[in-house]
């Protein structure tokens, strides 16, 4: 679903600080006290970046439908204070533990396109990040085949500031999560199913949407799908609609299916009686960032502690379940539709730790029987002339990554 887009713009303390440093033996004691100094560093203060850099949520393996180990998450990167001025961040290394071979290594147009605020400039090499602003980073790291888990992530980076000085960090360590993914059951009927905006794709509306409420920078829709209908030729449209710019929420060969309980649970939230939106019509910008804002008609479903199933764009009039009613897998709570913030007939799944949309993480999960033919793409599923070849591949226990077709 359309995105808030709300990044933090600045990081600016009550009186903008400048740095004030210690007397000489003062401030070695501070970085030895920090655990900042390696050998290499005892002669190199420069090399030390004036930057905070954090992982507000922790990463969590996953197995992903492309069969490798994933983890997402993002570093918020602050240049804190007002006297240092712009600095370039040009590398992010990540690493396991204290090894010195990273794990994948983000410079150039790879990096760009992984940072936000992203720039308009589409031959931009380096993240420019002003004083008292904050960058942030979508990390998402495939684990090389045969390699376990890492328990804990140590990320360098790299700035060169106006004055071409470089500087780096090197530690930023986060601890890898252990809990194991959810396994969930399908949300939907048998047929084909495209998962678009999906995992993986730092660019999307989903991961890419980060939402400041009340104190609270969270993102809910890290792993979020929206999951359109498909014909067995990989089209999202009935035969005989063959401009989807004129298209009806009829014409959308999803639109109307049974929407499915993944697992036992009970329902803590729901609406109905919120209108649908033509296919491709203008919206206005949602009244708030929550579930009423953004949901349009949905239930919430609790499946475990701190572990909430959130169901978007539902037809009016079709949600069954009411607040407190406990459900059986495979229950069905609504209909497929295009209300809420919606541009065209599909449903939007996510997991989170909360059963608010503000204030919630998301959580990864993975379905435990899928008979998946392939990768596809919203673009092409809307093009008459694009050939969909199935290659039926079965698996169970993975995430699906962005635009896999699932078939349940």
């Amino acid at each position: 679903m359309p995105s808030p887009w709300m990044i933090m713009p600045a990081i600016k303390p009550l009186r903008s600080p400048t740095r004030r440093a210690p007397g000489k033996a003062g401030f070695w004691l501070v970085l030895a006290a920090l655990n900042l100094l390696r050998p290499a560093d005892v002669n190199a203060e420069r090399a030390l970046a004036p930057v905070e850099v954090r992982t507000p949520c922790a990463p969590s393996p996953v197995v992903g439908d492309d069969g490798r180990t994933h983890l997402a998450y993002e570093l918020h990167v602050t240049n804190y204070y007002r006297d240092t001025g712009v600095l370039r961040l040009q590398r992010i290394e990540v690493f396991a533990g204290e090894e010195t071979t990273p794990l994948t290594s983000l410079t150039g147009r790879d990096l760009v396109q992984a940072v936000q605020p992203r720039t308009a400039d589409e031959d931009a090499t380096q993240v420019l990040v002003a004083a008292g602003m904050r960058a942030v980073a979508f990390l998402w790291l495939t684990l090389p085949d045969g390699r376990q888990t890492p328990r804990v992530l140590r990320h360098r980076l790299v700035f060169v500031d106006d004055k071409g000085r470089t500087s780096l960090v090197d530690g930023a360590s986060v601890e890898v999560g252990t809990t194991s993914p959810l396994v969930l059951g399908p949300p939907l009927p048998p047929g084909l199913w495209l998962a678009s905006e999906g995992p993986g794709n730092a660019q999307s509306h989903h991961w890419g949407s980060l939402v400041a409420v009340n104190g609270q920078l969270t993102i809910p829709q890290r792993y979020a799908i929206d999951v359109f209908g498909l014909d067995a030729n990989g089209r999202a449209l009935r035969d005989g609609a063959v401009d989807f710019s004129r298209s009806r929420r009829e014409d959308w060969i999803g639109y109307g299916a049974q929407v499915l309980a993944v697992a036992d649970g009970v329902v803590r939230d729901v609406h109905d009686g919120a209108p649908e939106h033509a296919p491709l019509e203008a919206q206005a910008e949602p009244d708030s960032l929550t579930a009423q804002g953004l949901y349009g008609n949905y239930v919430v479903l609790q499946i475990a502690p701190k572990v909430f199933v959130h169901y978007a764009h539902l037809q009016p009039g079709s949600v069954a379940v009411t607040v407190g009613q406990r459900l059986h897998r495979g229950q069905v709570l609504g209909r497929l539709g295009q209300s809420g913030n919606s541009n065209g007939p599909h449903l939007h799944f996510h997991v989170s730790d909360a059963a608010t949309f503000e204030g919630s993480e998301g959580l990864p999960f993975v379905f435990d029987s899928n008979r998946s033919p392939g990768h596809w793409s919203l673009t092409q599923a809307i093009d008459p002339k694009a050939k969909f070849s199935p290659d039926r591949n079965p698996h169970s226990g993975q995430m699906p990554l962005d635009g896999e077709v699932l078939g349940f």
